[in-house]
């Protein structure tokens, strides 16, 4: 038996001001996608942006529904448009927000293993790493690749 880790590194920022200006540019899209959120049931609004590998930013917003598995997560919407807009070009970063009418939570906002995948898919369709921006008030993290997030990923078909 051999014993094994996984190491995670990521970098913390207190302030979107020590952010790159492209990092900040996608936060802040990110943070203003909040505003297309429909989450009358959890009242967590969440925005998502993704940038992809011709400049283009695309936006998402978490989307709920009372019949609870129809719902959609920002991430997902966000991927899924840029896929569907840009189906040739890769997605280089995604950032994600979260919070209550308009303010951010106060740790930064995660995605769900479903989304996780998604990221994961894509990252491996365009062949380059996708960065990941979470962002909190206060607290920003960012991850150089979905790899960092989702360890042993699912790609075996």
């Amino acid at each position: 038996m051999t014993e094994k880790n996984i190491d995670i590194r990521f970098k913390e920022y207190s302030s979107l001001d020590e952010l790159e200006a492209s990092d900040r540019e996608l936060a802040d899209a990110a943070i203003d996608a909040m505003k297309g959120s429909y989450a009358p049931y959890s009242h967590f609004n969440v925005g998502a942006a993704v940038r992809l590998s011709n400049g283009e930013i695309v936006q998402g917003a978490n989307q709920e529904n009372a019949a609870f598995p129809s719902g959609l997560c920002a991430e997902r919407t966000a991927m899924f448009a840029a896929g569907a807009r840009y189906p040739d070009k890769a997605m280089t970063s995604i950032a994600l927000a979260g919070g209550v009418m308009g303010r951010l939570a106060k740790s930064p906002a995660t995605p769900c293993g479903a989304c996780r995948q998604v990221m994961a898919q894509y990252q491996l369709k365009g062949g380059r790493p996708m960065s990941v921006i979470m962002i909190g008030d206060g607290k920003i993290w960012k991850f150089d690749s979905v790899d960092d997030i989702l360890p042993l990923i699912f790609d075996s078909i």
